[in-house]
């Protein structure tokens, strides 16, 4: 795997180069911001709920182990075979060992974003497991070989006629269709067969439940539940985050998550996995793969509150105009942006920069993760570390040094606005210039602020400033 730092500058000026992709993706994904917050303003209490999920998550993480136990005791009481993987290739080896024993080669997959973490499908595919996944989203980007661009709507960065040269490549369907109805029904009449003909089945977790040994799965389509339900075999793969401890304390999440995510009041599936079914087996998967590791860190653990519901990438405006897939990694936007780098400091080193700092996506998230202070901070990492490009360390380094001395830095800003008054505009717009590639340089004023302020303020005998008569 490489280990070159992503360049996402340059993926983003490439996806912004695509007009009818940018709008479509941008309008998109606002529209899901606007439904969240009509849906926030229904319930009174939604910022108590927001504190109460923080509160049990920051709990629950704090007594990580304790509950752990209590999952595994209680879930091995209801007859489900539970595993430890301290990271991705342990995963794929425990699964591969599991399908091997029952000697299972179709595996359908629900949606999961730890799978992908751990490269399982093309570990699976090379022990002669084929692998489908039953996601519509997450189906289509298999098909068109993409990581998931969005953690809950994967495909979200897709026209319909994407869609449509897609199925028809791997369906023989009509390449012109723009019925999104009869796109999705190709992929029913797709999909029916493998599933029916399926040994093996898994899913994912939203939300582990200490207290009675239990999972919960939230989807909106119902695939998952035949994933679970069709076979004989249920795998689930599940990161050891996502536990809470009683069952009581599960509605607060369920009544944050699909508001969040899509704003709609709640999924159409949220399905309780107790144990296997009559003549089957259940194997659920805990997954670390450092985890425990950012659990440690201090400024960093609390991103593992989140619950994956994709707020923060919908309102933030990088991801909006710059698309999924230019991050580079499994998990993209906001939260991301503070997760790839636990995973490889160097090669995700750019992303914590890809931010405005606005802090929209700390306002929307609902276990009130202090996303946009978490991206600042591992600015300050990445640069103690030395995973800042040298000419930009060195470009900070001397802007720093010009801030710090107050006459060098007025004389610079006059002749800068010298500069951008009288030069020739190929001197200010070239290759040198990354500002200028993509947006003019600031207007010259005639009067900065300090001159303004030197004119028309003297100090008062108190030594606050008063106005000039």
């Amino acid at each position: 795997m490489s280990n070159k730092p992503v360049n996402h500058a340059r993926a983003a000026e490439h996806f912004l180069e695509d007009k009818p992709h940018l709008q479509f993706h941008d309008e998109r994904l606002w529209d899901m911001r606007q439904k969240r917050d009509a849906q926030m303003h229904i319930l009174p209490e939604w910022q108590e709920l927001r504190e109460e999920a923080s509160r049990i998550k920051e709990h629950t993480l704090s007594r990580l182990p304790e509950y752990l136990e209590q999952f595994e005791e209680n879930a091995k009481k209801n007859g489900i075979h539970v595993h430890w993987a301290r990271d991705g290739a342990e995963h794929n080896r425990i699964v591969g060992e599991i399908l091997k024993a029952h000697n299972a080669h179709k595996l359908i997959k629900s949606k999961s974003m730890v799978t992908e973490e751990c490269d399982m499908r093309p570990y699976l595919e090379k022990q002669g497991v084929t692998v489908t996944e039953t996601d519509l989203g997450e189906r289509i980007q298999q098909l068109d070989d993409q990581l998931p661009s969005h953690i809950v709507v994967p495909a979200v960065h897709k026209l319909t006629s994407d869609v449509a040269k897609i199925f028809a490549k791997d369906y023989n369907t009509d390449p012109d269709i723009r019925d999104p109805h009869l796109l999705a029904e190709a992929q029913r009449q797709a999909a029916r067969p493998v599933i029916l003909g399926a040994d093996s089945g898994m899913t994912g977790g939203n939300f582990v439940v200490a207290e009675t040994g239990t999972f919960v799965v939230c989807t909106n389509e119902g695939n998952a539940d035949l994933s679970a339900t069709v076979p004989n075999l249920h795998i689930a793969t599940i990161g050891i985050e996502r536990l809470v401890p009683r069952m009581a304390d599960l509605g607060v999440f369920v009544r944050l998550l699909s508001r969040s995510a899509l704003g709609s009041p709640i999924t159409q599936y949220t399905t309780h996995f107790r144990g296997p079914q009559k003549g089957g087996e259940m194997h659920v998967v805990l997954v670390d793969n450092g985890r425990s590791a950012r659990l440690g860190m201090e400024d960093f653990w609390t991103s593992l509150k989140c619950i994956r519901c994709g707020a923060c990438m919908n309102t933030c405006p990088v991801y909006r105009r710059s698309g999924g897939l230019s991050y580079g990694a499994v998990y993209s936007g906001p939260i991301g942006a503070i997760i790839d780098p636990t995973f490889n400091e160097r090669k995700y080193s750019t992303l914590p920069y890809a931010s405005t700092l606005n802090g929209s996506c700390t306002n929307v998230c609902p276990v009130k993760i202090n996303i946009h202070e978490q991206l600042y901070k591992w600015r300050r990492v990445l640069v103690q570390h030395h995973e800042m490009p040298f000419v930009k360390r060195e470009i900070m380094h001397m802007a720093g040094k010009l801030m710090g001395q107050p006459k060098l830095y007025r004389a610079a800003i006059k002749a800068t606005e010298v500069s951008l008054s009288t030069m020739p505009r190929f001197v200010l717009y070239n290759w040198l210039n990354p500002w200028g590639r993509h947006r003019e340089n600031p207007h010259p004023v005639k009067q900065t602020f300090n001159d303004w302020y030197r004119k028309n303020r003297k100090p008062g005998k108190d030594g606050t400033p008063e106005a000039k008569k």
